[in-house]
C-alpha cells in the first residue's frame, strides 16, 4: 500500500516538473513573440511597408538555446529563408540582441510544420513583454483572446497589457503632468470625474505607454477586473471578421463585457461606418453600467476626419488630455531614468546632454538612440564617447537637427557678452575674449555637426586641440561653476528657439 502511495507521489511530482516545463516553454515563447512584435515594427520603419510585408513579417520566432545564446527565426519556405538570410541577417541579430542581451546568434531556417506560438490567453499574469516607450502593440487580437475559455479566466489578467510599462517607469514633465494625472485618476479605486478619457499626443510622446500603466494599476486595485488593450486598427478587423462568421451576438457580449476598455490609434477607425457605430454602442453601454474608457489619438477628436458627430461627441465627452512634445529638462530626465537600466555602463554627462538636445522630435526615438548607443559600445567593447554617439546616431541625429551654422553661434555669443565679432577669430588671449571664445567653440560641437578641425577654422584658423581644450573646459566649467552654466543654458535656449 505504502510503495503504490509513494509511486503516486513520484508520478505526481513526474507530472508537476512536466507542466512546470510546458508552462515554461509558453511563457518564453510568449516573450519571443512580445519582442519580435517590437522588432518586427522598428524594422518595418526601417525596410518600408513592401519589403517588410513581403520578407520580415512572415518570420516567427523559435526557440532560443540559453546555453549558446543562439535563436531560430522560421520563415516559411527555403526560397524565403535565403532571401532573408542573404539580405537581412545582420540587421535581425543586431535588433535581436539589442532587445534581449541573452541573445548572442540569430539562425534563419525553414520548418513550414512548426508548433504555433501559444495563443495570449494571459489569465492571472499580464503580458511581460519589456518596454518599447511608445507605440508597440502586441497581444490585441480579440478573435485569439476571447474565446470561451480564455473569456471565462480573465478575471485576474490584463489582456495585451505590457506590465512593464507602469506609471512608476514613466517619467513625467510639465509637457505630460495633466495627462499623466489623468491617467492615474482613471485607474485609481475610487469612480473617475470623468469617462472616457482622450489621450491626445503625437508618434512617441508616450500615450501608449500611459495606456497600458492604466491597465497595469487598474488591475492591482481592482484584482477581479476585466481589462483589454487593442488598437483601433484590430478592433475594425474583429469587427469584421465577427461580421464575416456571423458571430456577432458574441463578439459584442464579449467585448461589453470588460471593466476597462483601452482603445490605441483611434484615428484609424476614420472612414469605417460599420465599426464606428459598433464602437459607439459599446462605449454608450459600458459607460451606461459604469465602466471606464480609455483612447488615445494622434490628433484632437474633432480633428478627426471621416468620424460621425455622434461618435465624436463620445470620445469628447470626457477629458481630453494633451501630452506636449517633451523640453529640454524633460529629455535629460527620460534619458537619466533609462540609464538605471545600464547600471554596468558608463555614458558621459556630455553625451546625455548631447543627446537630449539634438534628438528632439520624440521620446522614443530619444530612448532608441540611447539604447542603440550603448548596445552598439557593449558588442563592439568601445567606450560610450561623445565621438561615437555622433558616429553610430547619424541617421538619427540628422532627422532632428535644426540646422544651426557656426555663424549663428558665433553672432549669438558675442552679443550675449557684448564683444565684437571679430574676436572669434582674433588672437587676443585676454579673458574677457577668450572664455566667449571657448563658449562659442563648445556650442559649435554640442549643435552642429561639425568636426574638430572644421571648428577650428571658423575660429581663425585655429588647431583641433586647441576646439577640444575648448569644448572639454567649458564642461568641466558648467558641473562647478553655476554663473558658467545658467550662461550656457541661455545660449541654448536662443539658439533652439
Amino acid at each position: 500500500m505504502s510503495g503504490s502511495v509513494a509511486g503516486g507521489a513520484r508520478g505526481a511530482s513526474k507530472k508537476s516538473k512536466v507542466d512546470n516545463s510546458a508552462m515554461e516553454e509558453d511563457q518564453e515563447a510568449l516573450n519571443l513573440a512580445a519582442d519580435w512584435a517590437d522588432i518586427s515594427q522598428g524594422l518595418r520603419k526601417d525596410l518600408g511597408q513592401q519589403a517588410h510585408s513581403q520578407w520580415i513579417k512572415p518570420i516567427q520566432p523559435g526557440c532560443l538555446c540559453k546555453e549558446t545564446g543562439t535563436l531560430d527565426l522560421y520563415l516559411p519556405t527555403e526560397f524565403s529563408a535565403n532571401w532573408v538570410s542573404d539580405r537581412f541577417a545582420d540587421r535581425l541579430s543586431l535588433a535581436w540582441k539589442i532587445a534581449r542581451p541573452d541573445v548572442r546568434h540569430v539562425r534563419i531556417l525553414v520548418q513550414p510544420g512548426r508548433r504555433q506560438l501559444p495563443e495570449l490567453r494571459l489569465g492571472s499574469g499580464g503580458n511581460p513583454r519589456r518596454a518599447a516607450n511608445d507605440g508597440a502593440h502586441g497581444g490585441d487580437s480579440l478573435g485569439s483572446v476571447l474565446d470561451d475559455d480564455a473569456f471565462a479566466s480573465l478575471g485576474q489578467g490584463g489582456i495585451g497589457i505590457d506590465a512593464s510599462l507602469t506609471f512608476a517607469s514613466f517619467v513625467t514633465g510639465t509637457s505630460n503632468i495633466l495627462a499623466f494625472n489623468a491617467a492615474q485618476r482613471m485607474a485609481a479605486r475610487e469612480e473617475p470625474q470623468f469617462s472616457p478619457l482622450y489621450l491626445k499626443a503625437a508618434t512617441g510622446q508616450g500615450k501608449t505607454h500611459l495606456l497600458h500603466a492604466i491597465g497595469h494599476a487598474y488591475l492591482a486595485s481592482h484584482p477581479n477586473a476585466r481589462i483589454f488593450y487593442c488598437s483601433a486598427e484590430r478592433f475594425m478587423v474583429e469587427f469584421v471578421q465577427a461580421l464575416r462568421q456571423n458571430q456577432m451576438i458574441e463578439f459584442k457580449a464579449r467585448l461589453r463585457g470588460f471593466d476597462l476598455l483601452l482603445v490605441d490609434d483611434i484615428q484609424f477607425i476614420i472612414g469605417k461606418s460599420a465599426a464606428q457605430e459598433e464602437l459607439l454602442y459599446t462605449i454608450d453601454a459600458l459607460l451606461a453600467e459604469g465602466k471606464r474608457l480609455v483612447f488615445a489619438a494622434d490628433r484632437s477628436p474633432q480633428a478627426l476626419d471621416g468620424v460621425e458627430p455622434r461618435l465624436l461627441s463620445r470620445l469628447s465627452m470626457g477629458l481630453v488630455a494633451d501630452i506636449l512634445a517633451a523640453d529640454i529638462e524633460l529629455r535629460r530626465s527620460i534619458l537619466e531614468n533609462r540609464l538605471q537600466r545600464f547600471a554596468a555602463v558608463d555614458v558621459p554627462a556630455d553625451v546625455i546632454e548631447f543627446l537630449a538636445r539634438t534628438i528632439n522630435r520624440n521620446v522614443r526615438e530619444l530612448v532608441g538612440g540611447l539604447n542603440k548607443l550603448i548596445a552598439y559600445a557593449q558588442l563592439t567593447g568601445q567606450v560610450v564617447s561623445l565621438q561615437l554617439a555622433e558616429e553610430q546616431l547619424t541617421d538619427i541625429l540628422s532627422a532632428n537637427r535644426r540646422r544651426i551654422t557656426i555663424d549663428e553661434i558665433q553672432r549669438t555669443v558675442c552679443q550675449f557678452y557684448r564683444i565684437d565679432r571679430t574676436e572669434m577669430s582674433s588672437k587676443r588671449r585676454a579673458r574677457a575674449v577668450v572664455r566667449p571664445r571657448q563658449v562659442a567653440m563648445y556650442l559649435a560641437k554640442v549643435l552642429t555637426p561639425r568636426s574638430y578641425p572644421e571648428i577650428g577654422r571658423k575660429f581663425g584658423g585655429r588647431d583641433h586641440s586647441t576646439v577640444i581644450h575648448a569644448v572639454r573646459l567649458i564642461e568641466e566649467l558648467r558641473t562647478r561653476d553655476a554663473d558658467m552654466d545658467g550662461d550656457v543654458r541661455s545660449l541654448l535656449r536662443q539658439l533652439e528657439s
